[in-house]
């Protein structure tokens, strides 16, 4: 956490030396402040634990797929994978993979309900169950009928990142969304593996 506080401390201070150059004179605060929360947001997003978490009534309602989401356990993690151009990179590579599977917000979506309950649908394949979320640490559990499903919620600049590792993104393509193009899979399942710490999926927006 101590090393996450300084790494976005770093930002800031990039981004704001950057924002005050010779000529620009005071430009707007609000476009500074605007230019800082990016930063801020694109930090946080890429980092699982130390990031911003949801509580879980903020959580509630109907989220739609609105683009491929990465990102690593920790901030170390994400250093030693080369850093935010490594996220950037593998959210390219996810975007190529969703669409070869057909993956699109009108098919792929999750409501989260009171009771602890939920329904989905990835790629227009359905299903329901229960959840558990640990609002300490941003780890979700869903639970179907088959099997129980691990990932981790994050807040990100525009929503909400659900990521998963390589074995659990798999069965949420394979087993709940019937994803029939194992090429594709198989692809997302690597970008999972491509590093330690690495989590892939779906960054959700209401």
């Amino acid at each position: 956490m101590k090393k996450t506080i300084l790494t976005l401390g770093a930002a800031m201070t990039m981004m704001l030396s950057g924002c005050m150059t010779p000529g620009m004179g005071t430009a707007g605060s609000a476009s500074n402040d605007n230019v800082l929360t990016s930063v801020l947001g694109a930090v946080l997003g890429n980092v699982l634990f130390g990031g911003s978490l949801f509580d879980q009534s903020s959580m509630l309602g109907q989220w739609n797929y609105s683009a491929p989401s990465a990102a690593f356990t920790t901030q170390q993690a994400l250093t030693k994978a080369g850093g935010n151009a490594t996220v950037t990179n593998m959210t390219s590579s996810l975007a190529s993979n969703y669409s070869n599977i057909g993956i699109n917000r009108t098919n792929t979506g999750f409501s989260f309900l009171a009771g602890n309950k939920f329904s989905a649908k990835v790629n227009g394949i359905p299903f329901i169950g229960t959840y558990a979320y640990n609002q300490q640490n941003g780890e979700i559990a869903l639970k179907t009928a088959t099997e129980t499903i691990k990932g981790n919620v994050i807040k990100t600049q525009k929503g909400m990142g659900l990521m998963f590792d390589s074995k659990q993104m798999a069965n949420i393509l394979q087993k709940e969304g019937k994803v029939s193009n194992r090429a594709a899979v198989e692809a997302v399942s690597k970008l999972a593996k491509s590093a330690d710490g690495a989590r892939v999926g779906f960054e959700l927006t209401k």
